[in-house]
């Protein structure tokens, strides 16, 4: 917020703390207090007058600039001298100290998703795993952080420093295309027509294992004005809104008000995953009166802002909007929760991403490469509001929703047998967060399963001996009952057998097993490829020998 012949009424009247309060601001230090100080400092421009930015955009302090030292910024206010670590900050004026990022030895490029969201933290926890000290500086460029480390705890000598330059997903392929960039960041897969220029210019194959690196999960949500009443919405009338054809709060049986619809740039991966899961990949515009912001912050202010308005923004950028569930065509009401989120049975998901070209040369890429796919990063994930890769368990009791469903289906006297003889099992196990999902009519492993074939070894490999693990196969409606019921137990078997293969005689202890049910409990409707997708899918259940 910029200062102006109005800033004495909006400070007499609190309306820079209505601003932070607004905008769900968290950041320690830079809440109302320092409004207050804004609002104390010079109105007349000087040659030394700055501005400090904070990095989630929702508050400006302006004051003359002092000195930049021990990577803070010193500005004098009218309370005095104001000390601002340049690392929550960006600085805009002509006083400001050039932050030299030329010469970084790694570079990170495109989705403020996980450049924003999740890179800083990101950055200084993998400095602590180098037992290094990480200085991150907010540079005067929006969207744009360095962070340099020094090993020994700070006492030794410089280990690297690493430039993040925060924009859309579809940034990422282009500066891998040009070299301008040593890890590509996305928030949805790259594209075929992306992998192929890049291959085309010697960058290798961009979705082998090697190059294409799934970091964490992130679910998408539905958010409005804290102060609306609606409770859900269904996917349906998602679509009719997005769309323009709802154009009212009153077609939805609230109080009129025109409905104002947010979304973000067509470039921005979270808008293509948002379209994918909405419009079914069709070629649909958003309303003709929406409002397009190029940030999930900006979208969280915006809704916060605005009684009428409705946008979407990943997990961790709600910032105290309302979340909506969502009820799909079947009727079953998608809430996110974690274990939903790492089972990918919320169907308004998506995987992120970090690219790497196979002739890059820079040890200092695989090397951070090898951290984030590592259980070391997994807590530095979850600590910036998203999901990682770990393992979770859950029990399985008939009072829950799957039990339920198994013991209320219609179905004939056959299928009936089966589902009654899954219900008998699954009791006694608990099933681990882990899911293996396949490509349509095969038994080969998508992307991530590659991923979760390593992690499953180490957890398993850390398991008491006797320990029962059973591979539970499930497949969508398409074909045969029987034959997709064989076709369930070969992928279950084949996941246990890439497991074996994987883990030599380290399992010995274990008493591993396949099944498959088939068609039976689906996680999501058949009727579209997203649905069948989450059902194409190999569980993994585990109980402790004295369970068993």
């Amino acid at each position: 917020m910029h200062f102006d012949r109005n800033r004495d009424k909006r400070c007499r009247t609190g309306e820079f703390r209505m601003f932070e309060s607004r905008q769900g601001l968290r950041r320690p230090g830079l809440g109302a207090a320092i409004a207050f100080v804004a609002c104390l400092a010079t109105g007349v421009a000087t040659a030394q007058e700055v501005t400090l930015k904070s990095s989630d955009g929702t508050v400006d302090i302006v004051g003359d600039f002092v000195d930049f030292e021990d990577n803070t910024y010193v500005i004098r206010t009218g309370l005095g001298e104001l000390r601002i670590s340049a690392a929550r900050v960006r600085c805009e004026g002509e006083a400001c100290p050039e932050i030299t990022t030329a010469d970084a030895d790694v570079t990170f490029t495109g989705s403020d998703t996980v450049g924003l969201g999740m890179m800083p933290l990101l950055l200084e926890g993998y400095a602590g795993f180098l037992d290094a000290a990480a200085t991150i500086t907010a540079t005067g460029n929006a969207g744009e952080l360095l962070a340099e480390f020094v090993g020994e705890q700070g006492f030794g000598d410089p280990l690297g420093s690493y430039l993040v330059t925060s924009t859309v997903s579809g940034d990422a392929f282009a500066a891998l295309l040009e070299g301008e960039t040593d890890i590509g960041m996305s928030s949805r897969r790259i594209r075929p027509e992306e992998a192929r220029a890049l291959r085309d210019a010697g960058a290798g194959n961009m979705i082998d294992p090697s190059q294409e690196h799934i970091v964490a999960l992130d679910s998408l949500v539905v958010i409005v004005h804290p102060n609306n009443p609606i409770e859900s919405l269904t996917t349906d009338q998602l679509a009719d809104i997005f769309s323009g054809v709802i154009t009212d709060w009153s077609d939805l049986g609230l109080e009129a008000a025109p409905i104002q619809v947010i979304g973000r740039p067509e470039e921005s991966g979270t808008q293509a995953v948002f379209n994918s899961f909405i419009f079914d990949d069709a070629q649909v515009p958003l309303a003709p009166d929406a409002l397009i912001l190029n940030d999930n912050v900006a979208m969280a202010a915006a809704v916060n802002d605005n009684p009428a308005a409705i946008g979407f923004v990943p997990y961790a950028f709600q910032r105290g909007a309302k979340p909506l569930p969502l009820v799909n065509e079947c009727g079953l009401t998608m809430v996110p929760t974690t274990f939903a989120a790492r089972t990918e049975e919320y169907a308004l998901e998506r995987r992120l991403y970090m690219y790497n070209r196979e002739d890059s040369a820079n040890e200092g890429v695989q090397a951070f490469l090898d951290y984030i796919r590592s259980p070391e990063a997994d807590g530095v994930i979850a600590k910036s509001g998203f999901i990682d890769l770990g393992i979770a368990r859950q029990s399985q009791p008939i009072e829950s929703a799957r039990g339920q469903m198994l013991l209320t289906t219609e179905a004939d006297p056959y299928e009936g047998g089966i589902m009654r003889e899954m219900l008998g099992l699954m009791v006694d196990y608990e099933r681990l967060s882990t899911t293996f999902r396949f490509r349509t009519g095969s038994s080969q492993l998508d992307e991530r399963g590659v991923e979760d074939l390593s992690r499953l070894s180490a957890f398993l490999e850390g398991q008491p001996e006797g320990t029962q693990v059973l591979f539970v196969g499930f497949t969508d409606e398409v074909g045969a009952f029987d034959s997709n019921r064989e076709l369930s137990r070969t992928r279950a078997q084949s996941v246990l057998d890439q497991i074996r293969t994987a883990t030599g005689d380290s399992l010995a202890g274990l008493e591993m097993a396949a099944a498959g049910f088939g068609e039976i409990a689906p996680s999501a409707c058949n009727s579209d490829e997203v649905g069948r997708r989450i059902n194409r899918r190999v569980e993994v259940w585990l109980t402790a020998p004295e369970n068993g």
